[in-house]
């Protein structure tokens, strides 16, 4: 029998008054539980809010552009209702959701309906242009090369006050949030672009890509970014441009730690883990910025002082279907190596999942990301900022290594550890890598 219930806002991390920026389903619509029914956006983060109950909306209380917090209701539903609606997302061709404009009269700050399929002939003189993107003319070409496209400015009202209030045109920026919405992290790194550019001529000057019409070659298909490499994207470009990047090689024999990890192997089986290397890497990880806490540090707003951590939060980067998450996991120092391998195990089965929540991928001190189980020899990753370091892994290899008079085969884990130039000077850095290659070496010594 059905029971209409409340729709209440669950805990989201430590978010206050967050913007309600898209609402996925209309009174009358059927939804399954855990589906997504409205979409919440933080300065940090957007995050898809799912229903707690399988069911008929029966309203909804909210709408776009509303600030809510924990326990804040957003609905009602009719829980268990199998009655005879129109599914989520499915609405008469006539007839608007709630929180659209009709078609031919766009709210301001929403994204115009999509035209129709191009016809072949429109189809062959288009070009490639990512969604939330404006597509300007390379330098040098004519306007008669490229499609002239107007860019929708797609931003929040409260996003165009702080703008106005910096005297920024929104209209250059490029935004990482979903559709291309504009955040407030975008504003920032387009300003801090333009005084650094400014300064002297000095800053990093980018012209856009050419306009090529690929289809001109043969068969295309154009495939939208998925949220996460949007949101992701813009942060390591911004990272890339605005971190002066050095990386530092080196290698670590992990022969005995592999016998180590190995011995573990039935008691981690009894306790429903895997004790991967990646665990006794962040251990080690933790002693060499204990040594090194430089390391452990970021830059403040100022860009004058150093902001020292007296915690250890490791990011651990997760290769997902949808792209890369890096969630974190909290106090490694204190936890022990079959507690970190039961936390890992489920904090990355969530970010596969989609599951993780922003306050999860949040207060991260220094970053792994490890490639070895799929190959490669070296690459150099990009910091993660606001932290000052990263450190990639690749996969190991047994090579002979000269060792008292005679070559030992050994087991030989490659490093690659990325720095920002600003905080660490290349000798810390070889300095870092040779103290972690020797925790590593022998895995002893993180009890020191």
């Amino acid at each position: 029998m059905a029971e209409t219930k409340t729709i209440l806002l669950p805990d989201v991390g430590d978010f206050e008054d967050i913007e309600i920026i898209e609402i996925l389903v209309a009174a009358g619509d059927r939804v399954d539980k855990e589906q997504s029914i409205i979409v919440l956006e933080s300065d940090k983060a957007t995050m898809e809010i799912p229903s707690p109950y399988a069911g008929t909306i029966e309203s909804i209380k909210v709408k776009v552009g509303d600030r809510v917090n924990e326990g804040d209701e957003i609905g009602s539903i009719q829980a268990g209702d199998g009655g005879d609606s129109k599914s989520a997302g499915q609405k008469s061709p006539d007839e608007p959701a709630a929180d659209e404009e009709p078609a031919d009269e766009p709210a301001a700050d929403e994204e115009p309906a999509d035209p129709p399929p191009p016809q072949p002939a429109e189809a062959a003189r288009r070009t490639d242009v990512a969604p939330g993107k404006t597509q300007r003319p390379h330098p040098g070409s004519s306007p008669g090369d490229t499609i002239a496209t107007a860019k929708k400015i797609h931003a929040s009202p409260s996003i165009r006050r702080y703008a106005r209030e910096l005297g920024v045109d929104l209209e250059p920026v490029i935004g990482s949030g979903p559709k291309g919405r504009i955040v407030k992290e975008d504003v920032k790194a387009f300003v801090k672009s333009s005084m650094s550019a400014g300064a002297g001529g000095g800053g990093i000057q980018i012209s856009g890509p050419p306009a090529v019409d690929h289809s001109k070659f043969g068969e295309i298909e154009t495939v939208p970014l998925s949220r996460i490499k949007k949101i992701s994207g813009a942060h390591v470009h911004r990272s890339w441009v605005s971190v002066p990047h050095v990386t530092q090689f080196d290698e670590a024999d992990i022969t005995e730690l592999e016998a180590f990890r190995k011995s573990l192997a039935k008691e981690a089986e009894k306790k429903s883990v895997r004790m991967t290397p990646l665990i006794f890497l962040m251990k080690a990880v933790v002693s060499a910025l204990r040594e090194y806490p430089d390391f452990n540090a970021s830059l403040d707003a100022s860009g004058e002082n150093l902001v020292m951590k007296k915690y250890f939060h490791i990011g651990i980067a997760v290769d997902t279907p949808n792209g890369l998450v890096v969630p974190v996991v909290r106090d490694v120092d204190q936890k022990g190596l079959f507690d970190l391998a039961g936390e890992l195990g489920e904090i990355s089965a969530r970010a596969r999942d989609g599951k993780l929540s922003p306050s999860e991928m949040q207060g991260g001190c220094f970053t792994i990301s490890s490639l070895g189980g799929i190959g490669g020899t070296y690459f150099t990753p990009i910091v993660n900022a606001p932290e000052v370091a990263i450190l990639g892994v690749s996969r190991s290899k047994m090579q002979p290594v000269y060792i008292d008079g005679e070559f030992q085969p050994r087991l030989m884990l490659p490093l690659g550890l990325s720095y920002d130039h600003r905080v660490i000077d290349g000798a810390q850095a070889a300095r870092f890598t040779s103290f972690l290659s020797q925790v590593i070496s022998d895995i002893r010594r993180i009890l020191l």
